[in-house]
């Protein structure tokens, strides 16, 4: 897979990046990585920009709240720095208990969808692990959202929390198709411990079929935390996800 199809979210790298923006992402780029998903980007969006320029990096997504932040800073700082997907990262579960209330956040997400389009983004929705925990008339929660998005309003699918709900993550990926433009690639013992996470293809998660599920879409590598240098499953996830430490 050509390099610039991997993505690195940059929540995973939140440490450094804080005490060191400039130097986190040209560490970043020197494992490899061409293409980034940052968050938290509207107060940093000229340093940040610079800075990707500078390391020859590129972030066609991104994380913010569009359901609740000034959507006018959001969509001037997202254009700053190239990106074209803005994903909104959740809504809370207790926003998910009905049939209802599934119906009302897709109408947030396609009624925020229309107005970033005029701004020139697309929208899309990131997964947790309640999302597909919680079922709704015999299926998963994000699958009764997706029966209510406007065809534009995309997914970006966690697919290691997605197996932490209680999901077959190669079958949902199908079952969603095309809506699915992202993924978020990582590994671990499938429980609830963040510092247990892994780099991509050190865990339990079936990588390899969850890849086949959704050949087109962007892997955006993410740990929400783990025991050492973060660098090291970072670089070690480019290199299985880039077919170096591939299975022969």
């Amino acid at each position: 897979m050509p390099r610039d199809e991997i993505s690195l979210q940059l929540y995973t790298v939140r440490s450094p990046l804080e005490e060191d923006l400039e130097g986190t992402l040209a560490r970043v780029a020197e494992l490899g990585y061409r293409t980034v998903e940052p968050y938290g980007f509207v107060n940093r969006a000229e340093r940040m920009a610079e800075a990707l320029t500078e390391y020859g990096l590129s972030a066609p997504t991104a994380h913010a709240a569009l359901l609740r932040d000034d959507r006018a800073d959001i969509y001037a700082a997202a254009r700053r720095l190239g990106v074209t997907t803005v994903i909104v990262p959740m809504v809370n579960a207790e926003h998910w208990q009905t049939a209802d209330d599934i119906k009302g956040i897709a109408q947030d997400l396609n009624r925020v969808a229309a107005e970033a389009a005029d701004h020139g983004f697309t929208v899309g929705y990131h997964n947790h692990h309640f999302e597909l925990e919680l079922k709704v008339d015999g299926g998963h929660a994000l699958e009764v959202l997706a029966d209510h998005l406007a065809d534009e309003v995309i997914l970006e699918v966690d697919t290691y929390w997605a197996a932490v709900g209680g999901a077959d993550v190669p079958v949902l990926l199908t079952r969603l198709g095309d809506r699915v433009t992202a993924l978020h690639m990582k590994d671990g013992d499938r429980s609830m411990n963040n510092k247990a996470q892994v780099a991509v293809g050190d865990g339990v998660i079936p990588v390899e079929d969850i890849l086949a599920a959704a050949p087109t879409a962007l892997r955006v590598v993410e740990l929400d935390d783990f025991e050492g240098d973060i660098f090291d499953p970072v670089a070690k996830s480019f290199r299985f996800l880039s077919g170096k430490d591939a299975p022969a």
